[in-house]
């Protein structure tokens, strides 16, 4: 069965409970490419075997994926994500203001050999996951040049009104 046969499948992978607002806005943007997801809680930090054994399922789950992983403050859980799975993983960690954004450096920096991508937008980084996926999947890719073709021809309507519009 060739791979564009099965349906590709987007974990999303939370550290706490805490970052389901920002999981479902991701959820949502998938849902729009129409692209299953499913949503998972664990935190490397607390509970490191939780998250292997989650990893480990999805592993052995044939079907194509792309990890996104939520988390904030030290962000452990997308370089410790990443270096347990073959896919690829995307980490969306959610702003803090208490930190002054200087915790968005846990998520930049990570050591050899474990390579997360860091998209800070939710529904840009459940783009990136669809574009990644849609290398091997053409309808996925088809709804991602829809949504990229809608979006452009926004822009040129945006653009029509304000430069058609009077000026005193």
């Amino acid at each position: 069965m060739s791979q564009e046969n099965i349906y590709p499948l987007i974990p999303i992978l939370m550290g706490s409970r805490s970052d389901m607002a920002r999981a479902q806005k991701i959820g949502d943007a998938l849902a729009e490419l129409g692209i299953e997801y499913e949503l998972r809680i664990g935190s490397a930090h607390k509970v490191p075997a939780h998250v292997l054994e989650i990893l480990r399922q999805y592993e052995a789950d044939p079907r194509p994926k792309v990890y996104i992983t939520i988390a904030g403050r030290s962000n452990a859980l997308s370089g410790f994500a990443d270096a347990q799975v073959m896919a690829p993983v995307i980490a969306c960690p959610p702003p803090s203001a208490s930190f002054g954004g200087v915790d968005i450096f846990s998520s930049l920096r990570m050591p050899g050999g474990v390579a997360p991508a860091v998209v800070l937008e939710p529904a840009g980084a459940a783009l990136l996951a669809a574009k990644i996926l849609g290398l091997s999947h053409p309808k996925i890719q088809e709804r991602v040049a829809a949504l990229q073709a809608a979006n452009r021809e926004k822009i040129v309507a945006d653009d029509e009104a304000v430069s058609a519009a009077p000026r005193s």
